[in-house]
């Protein structure tokens, strides 16, 4: 893509209302527009983080065996009066009614609609266990939303929910996501903790947030430092295996982490003083088992072995990608800009010419996109006229891993300087040389 032809609205100055660096960086490198309090439009840029985080998310659930649907965002309040939670939830829940003065809700999650699905498609316990997701956009009327999209009122959510015959097969589907979550969080390039937390108006009695360790955290939390040096589930889990998946979630769970909400100061204090770790974090992920909190009331039963009916135990799994593209900037930046890691980067590498025009660097860089782009990589082609600090300092506001940058005096001896976004280090090297590195990463 060569910049010159791209929707990439760049800010030089620091958007007066962005509190946090997240915000104002993605702000400031054009990837989300601010539309009405809490509301954004995801640019180019943007939509293509927030692309890269739903594929990795979607894979791994796929891998721990959810299957994907797709549910409206409107749905009828009688489901939620059903429930008993429609006059329960708050002034979070935008309530609205259609032509026909039909009562409906813009859903701020999906537990009802869910288990209306599911009952009246499954009766037997042959067809457990059952794991049913979604990636869709919610809304929940936040008193005060903040912080660009970490806590906007209208957010994307992977939520799953799990169904199952006995609480005994919901503890393993919990740890299926359990572990789905390590892996999720991990391969976007952060480490994310398991904490002890609070059910909140989902309700239950088994529930962890998954929490990033950041300094502009909205919270304070409290953990081991055993949690940084803990090994991360691999891809060839085996997310049958009842008894791994537990010893994986013992593991995790040995040591003492809670959020605020649930801290135990008495508990954390018996941590070794060396081993004690006290920081602010972002919740990235929260998940739940609440039995048959939702089964109960609205009927949702199996025909078990013995013949007899039974009530489903459930749970619900939630992921917010809205919230973690910003976190994942919070946990990676400098005072540059965004440092992307590889697997969400909005492009592999960014192609820097300095003088377009010039034969040998437009050779040279021709040469460079049409092999990178050969071999599978998205490349940002900065083709435009600006000035040499212009162009440095919109490729590492955008933060993309590698830059490529050609000179005239380097292009006519057909080398090109290969800079690392993370670590600032520069190398000077041919052509063939630049393509081999990357096409082999």
């Amino acid at each position: 893509m060569r910049l010159s032809r791209y929707f990439m609205p760049i800010l030089k100055e620091n958007p007066k209302e962005a509190e946090i660096v997240s915000h104002r960086l993605m702000l400031r490198a054009g990837m989300i527009r601010q539309q009405s309090q809490g509301i954004y439009s995801w640019l180019p840029l943007g939509k293509r983080v927030l692309d890269k985080v739903n594929k990795i998310v979607r894979e791994e659930q796929n891998r721990a065996g959810a299957i994907e649907l797709s549910m409206p965002t409107l749905q009828s309040a009688e489901l939620w009066q059903e429930s008993g939670r429609y006059d329960d939830y708050g002034k979070e829940m935008l309530r609205i009614k259609d032509r026909q003065e039909r009562p409906m809700l813009y859903g701020p999650t999906n537990e009802e609609m869910i288990t209306d699905i599911f009952r009246s498609s499954v009766k037997s316990y042959k067809n457990l266990p059952l794991n049913l997701y979604h990636i869709q956009l919610k809304f929940r009327d936040e008193i005060r939303p903040r912080f660009g999209t970490m806590r906007s009122r209208e957010f994307l959510m992977k939520d799953a929910y799990s169904f199952d015959l006995t609480k005994e097969g919901a503890l393993h589907s919990y740890n299926k996501m359990f572990v789905a979550y390590l892996r999720t969080f991990a391969r976007l390039g952060v480490r994310a903790i398991p904490m002890r937390a609070d059910t909140g108006p989902i309700g239950g009695n088994h529930s962890h947030e998954f929490i990033i360790l950041a300094d502009t955290g909205e919270s304070e939390v409290f953990s081991h430092r055993s949690f940084t040096e803990f090994e991360i589930p691999s891809e060839n889990t085996d997310f049958d295996d009842v008894a791994g998946l537990q010893a994986i979630f013992d593991k995790w769970t040995s040591v003492y982490a809670a959020t605020s909400e649930m801290h135990d100061a008495d508990a954390f204090a018996a941590i070794p003083e060396g081993d004690r770790l006290s920081a602010r974090g972002i919740e990235v992920g929260h998940i739940f088992y609440f039995g048959t909190k939702y089964s109960e009331p609205m009927g949702a039963k199996v025909q078990g072995p013995d013949g007899k009916e039974h009530l489903v135990h459930m749970g619900s799994y939630g992921i917010g990608p809205t919230r973690l593209v910003p976190a994942i900037i919070e946990a990676s930046h400098d005072e540059n800009g965004i440092i992307w890691p590889q697997s969400v980067a909005p492009f592999d590498a960014m192609l820097i010419t300095m003088k377009p025009g010039d034969e040998a660097c437009d050779r040279v860089c021709a040469e460079l996109y049409a092999g990178l782009t050969k071999a599978g990589l998205d490349v940002l082609y900065d083709d435009t006229d600006d000035r040499a600090g212009t162009k440095f300092a919109t490729a590492d506001l955008i933060g993309l891993p590698v830059q490529l940058i050609v000179g005239p005096r380097s292009a006519a001896t057909g080398e090109v300087e290969v800079k690392d976004r993370k670590t600032g280090a520069r190398e000077t090297m041919t052509v063939e040389a630049a393509l081999n590195r990357l096409t082999a990463a």
